[in-house]
């Protein structure tokens, strides 16, 4: 049960350093992934965070609306499907997107210090192929491209 051990260890630390990282910024180790991916996608629907974070859409509507409550993005309804919203970045969220993801990458950097090129690469590997597994168990079907974002 090592393996078990240590990614609930990394998990658990690592959303604590990163709550502390993203804290000037109004947001959390969950809201981050969020609010870039709605920066790189103005526009786009609620309903497709299911299928990228692989989240309870519970959760969804609980951080969008976080994430709305502080300025950084606004809803509008999806003219094809009025029970959807599209969602788009505000300025606020546009002015600190890049230091968002230089946090990010940091501490990416900080889980994976030590490790050289291939094994970075080869430990990504083998966690998004440890992710399938228990997604493929659970019966929980995404997207393929999903997995490599």
């Amino acid at each position: 049960m090592k393996v078990l051990k240590w990614l609930s260890v990394a998990d658990r630390f690592y959303k604590i350093y990163l709550d502390k990282q993203l804290a000037p910024f109004g947001i959390n180790s969950s809201q981050h992934m969020f609010l870039i991916k709605i920066c790189d996608s103005p526009g786009i629907l609620q309903d497709s965070m299911m299928d990228m974070f692989y989240v309870h859409p519970s959760n969804i509507v609980r951080t969008i609306g976080a994430l709305e409550k502080q300025g950084m993005i606004t809803r509008a309804p999806n003219d094809q499907d009025k029970r959807t919203w599209k969602l788009y970045p505000t300025d606020l969220a546009f002015s600190v997107v890049e230091e968002i993801r230089t946090i990010c990458e940091k501490t990416e950097e900080l889980l994976l210090q030590g490790l050289d090129e291939g094994e970075r690469d080869r430990f990504t590997d083998l966690l998004m192929r440890a992710g399938k597994n228990i997604t493929a168990e659970l019966h929980i079907e995404r997207k393929e491209d999903e997995f490599h974002e």
